[in-house]
């Protein structure tokens, strides 16, 4: 049954082929349409998930197996303290082997230029047992040791900070002023900007609290736990929660990132407009496609009657119109793609955000474009059913 209805559907391609090459203006009209369309959705799910890889971006350099926050604490850009004594208690149950903090602020970079002040998140490690996994982190542990000495991603934006590459092979150590204080860019590390930050910073804890003089040193962001080898998680977790005040909340490193990309998705407004632009961009691409069949259907309103005449029935011609639009998904979308593909570049280049095309991403946009196009053509099944013999008279 299924061979017979694929042979019957090859066999109804050439028409459907010719329908839609026959008016060239209709069909450069429609293919714009849905490259539009396609470009709108394909860029805002690239905007979409650039916001959670770039949110997340920070997590990924925690080195730990369990992380200690507060429960109000849902970002980096909404953080929340809680007291360092539960590290302490944490550390007393079975199979926790190391601990460490994490200290998390927004400072005011001054760029060196420009004198203009930019946020940059900065980030607190004991240069000892440093929190953060990067080895540029551990090459400068000694030099972190010194107060005022911070390391520097070069990955931010260089016109807002000021810092290049270049800035490092003048000179071993760069004067800034962060909340106006005076300090030294002994090196550099690469992060990447995101939605909350354009640029970040990793200091010693020493110099943080000198940088951030109403914070206090018993009230840390993160604390970060590593496990004996071999040990069960789940099951460490579950006893951490069970042993210490409801003041603090136990996560996975998955749950962290989860945590983070939840809060940019439901609780940020960003996460909303993204989200609401594919689904313009999907009902924008409906709306023009169904304009084009529509009007085919009209405009050849006396040729389908007269194939009605001839016995073909409207099962026959609904395929033709479906194949139609099948056409129109996947020629549309080929442009759409390329041109995505070079605005993503551009804006990445613009923003230092990892916006990029991915596989999975046009996949999913080519799935919502033949969906999109398909459910124009059964909007349109409705003239073309109205198609009568008698019309031709």
């Amino acid at each position: 049954m299924l061979q017979k209805w694929v042979r019957n559907l090859v066999r109804k391609t050439p028409l459907a082929w010719l329908q839609v090459k026959r008016e060239k203006m209709r069909l450069a009209v429609a293919l714009a349409g849905i490259a539009f369309a396609d470009v709108l959705m394909l860029v805002q799910l690239g905007f979409s998930d650039a916001l959670y890889d770039s949110a997340a971006g920070p997590y990924t350099v925690l080195q730990g197996d369990l992380f200690l926050v507060n429960p109000v604490f849902e970002s980096l850009s909404v953080f929340k303290s809680f007291p360092r004594e539960r590290l302490y208690q944490a550390a007393g149950i079975n199979d926790v082997t190391s601990i460490t903090s994490l200290y998390i602020d927004r400072g005011q970079w001054r760029n060196p230029h420009t004198r203009l002040e930019k946020t940059i998140l900065v980030f607190g490690v004991d240069p000892v047992n440093s929190a953060i996994a990067l080895s540029q982190v551990t090459q400068h542990q000694n030099e972190l040791k010194l107060l005022n000495r911070v390391l520097y991603d070069r990955a931010g934006r260089e016109d807002f900070f000021g810092i290049t590459a270049d800035s490092f092979q003048r000179s071993s150590a760069i004067p800034i002023q962060v909340n106006g204080s005076t300090i030294q860019v002994i090196g550099s590390f690469t992060l990447g900007a995101s939605f909350s930050a354009d640029g970040n910073m990793i200091t010693s804890d020493s110099t943080f609290l000198r940088l951030f003089p109403k914070r206090q040193p018993n009230q840390i962001d993160v604390g970060v736990l590593k496990l004996a080898p071999g040990a069960d998680v789940n099951q460490t977790q579950t006893a951490l929660q069970a042993n210490l005040p409801n003041d603090v909340v136990v996560l996975t490193h998955e749950e962290l990132v989860a945590r983070e990309k939840d809060y940019w998705a439901n609780a940020s407004p960003i996460g909303f407009i993204f989200g609401f632009g594919t689904v313009i961009g999907f009902v924008v691409g409906t709306v023009i496609v169904y304009q084009i069949l529509y009007s085919d259907v009209s405009d050849h309103l006396p040729e389908y009657a007269t194939l009605k005449a001839m016995g073909y029935n409207d099962a026959y011609l609904i395929g033709v119109l479906i194949q139609e639009s099948l056409i129109l998904a996947v020629l549309g979308f080929v442009p759409g793609l390329v041109l995505s593909t070079g605005l993503c570049y551009i804006a990445a280049s613009a923003t230092f955000l990892p916006i990029k095309m991915t596989l999975s991403r046009a996949v999913t946009v080519l799935i919502l474009t033949i969906i999109m196009c398909s459910a124009s053509g059964a909007i349109a099944m409705r003239k073309l059913q109205s198609a009568d013999p008698a019309d031709i008279f």
